[in-house]
């Protein structure tokens, strides 16, 4: 069996998109991946409702930290931004060789109105964030990566482009 490939979500600040990222896909990789989430800009903290999604989702949230990019344990070799360009979001670049592509989701943080709205504005991008990397998991991503990146990144981009889920507030 091979190490598990480590795959980094990276987002501006780190609380909410990335962290439920690196949660979902590591409860779901069964250790074929092994997902880690930073920020550019990290606020230092996980959003109290990205806490309360995954613990809802049956998810533990031990560990889960907001954190820089600057201080990774390992080196991605797979790396997908979360940070949703046409929200006005800068999303950050990072350098290094690695597979690349974005995902772009609306920042729930930013939802205002009642716990209903803000709630629901996290279950969608919970559930995008969960049908995004379970449809990374159907991938030959060891193989790809290996001998076809473009072909991974090409899949990469169009499993990111797959449309955000309906759900209504309560």
């Amino acid at each position: 069996m091979h190490p598990p490939i480590e795959l980094l979500f990276l987002c501006t600040g780190n609380s909410c998109r990335s962290i439920m990222a690196e949660a979902c896909c590591n409860a779901r990789a069964g250790g074929r991946l092994h997902a880690r989430s930073a920020g550019s800009q990290p606020t230092g903290f996980v959003h109290p409702w990205a806490l309360r999604q995954l613990t809802r989702a049956g998810i533990a949230v031990e560990g889960l930290q907001s954190k820089s990019w600057a201080h990774l344990p390992s080196r991605p070799q797979i790396i997908i931004t979360l940070c949703d360009s046409a929200a006005g979001e800068s999303c950050p670049a990072y350098l290094g060789p690695a597979v690349r592509a974005h995902w772009g989701l609306p920042d729930p943080a930013r939802v205002t109105g009642s716990e209903a709205v803000v709630d629901a504005a996290f279950e969608q991008v919970w559930q995008a964030l969960c049908a995004r990397i379970d449809a990374l998991l159907t991938l030959p991503i060891e193989r790809w990566l290996a001998d076809h990146p473009a072909a991974l990144r090409a899949e990469l981009e169009r499993i990111g482009a797959l449309a955000l889920p309906d759900v209504g507030a309560h």
